[in-house]
């Protein structure tokens, strides 16, 4: 049986219509090993380091970009007597994709196990840091438009970078498509963008021309849940940013996020977040702490 270190599930902001936190940290002694099961990028602005992801190592220090998959092992050293102090983003995979198409930049998460990281330096350095400080301006702030621009921000960011790793390693994409993981994230994208349809494993089976035992095998190999636990937990998670961010009632939110009827999404979101739909909504609203 695989092991899998900490395993973290939230992130300031998740149950909200733009599910995105950005904070700065200072790392005396480093990170211990963990992953999750939303995406995140980092950006070193001082001090001397190293990164494993997945157990393969590379250094960090200020200009360092580092772009982490969902259910990634990672782990963050500082040498001694030099501080990392870095970015970090966490953000949900439904940002990388444009409404209504599936389309956006979560192709780029097909190439991101082979090079998570990119060396900046120089003018082009100093245009990722300019972009990443300006997000975490709007990020604090309480402007108008501040989740478009943000939504931006990210965008741009991850373009930058993607162009970065392309200059220095041309052959990334012939590289990441012979990887044994490379077919998984198709699928994951597909359940990201289908969940709230009636989804089965037969239909993945279908769409991807492989059996139902080998995509439940991948699912389970790289989420640690079954294929039925990781539908839930997306479902359960676009509930939460609903109740917590609209007017919409119970019943029209179980609707949207693909639940037949209101009995049988009370009973599922009881057993993930401890209370009923409406006890989470209202919690929120007193700004209670909430579950997870």
């Amino acid at each position: 049986m695989t092991y899998f270190p900490d395993y973290f599930k939230t992130y300031p902001n998740m149950n909200t219509s733009s599910p995105l936190h950005i904070s700065l940290n200072t790392l005396p002694r480093g990170f211990r090993p963990h992953r999750h099961d939303f995406l995140e990028f980092s950006y070193v602005i001082d001090g001397i380091g190293s990164e494993a992801i997945n157990e393969k190592k590379h250094p960090m220090s200020p200009g360092t970009f580092t772009f982490v998959l969902p259910y990634q092992v990672h782990e963050i050293f500082t040498t001694e007597g030099s501080p990392l102090q870095l970015y970090n983003c966490n953000f949900s995979m439904e940002l990388l994709m444009e409404p209504g198409t599936g389309e956006g930049l979560h192709t780029m998460i097909d190439l991101g196990g082979d090079v998570p990281y990119v060396q900046l330096s120089g003018t082009e350095n100093d245009r990722m840091k300019g972009l990443i400080e300006d997000m975490f301006r709007e990020y604090q702030g309480n402007q108008p438009w501040r989740q478009t621009m943000l939504q931006l921000r990210l965008k741009e960011i991850l373009v930058l970078f993607d162009r970065a790793r392309t200059r220095s390693q041309p052959d990334i994409a012939e590289t990441s498509s012979s990887r044994k993981g490379a077919s998984l994230w198709p699928i994951i994208h597909h359940i990201h963008k289908h969940y709230q349809d009636d989804l089965a494993l037969s239909d993945l089976a279908q769409q991807f021309s492989m059996s139902m035992s080998r995509i439940s095998e991948l699912i389970k190999e790289t989420t640690g849940q079954t294929f039925v636990h990781f539908l839930r937990d997306l479902r359960i998670r676009h509930a939460c940013g609903l109740l917590a961010s609209t007017d919409m009632s119970v019943t029209e939110i179980a609707m949207e996020v693909g639940y037949g009827s209101y009995k049988t999404f009370s009973r599922v979101f009881r057993e993930s977040r401890g209370l009923t739909p409406k006890d989470y909504r209202k919690l929120k609203g007193s700004q209670l702490p909430l579950p997870h």
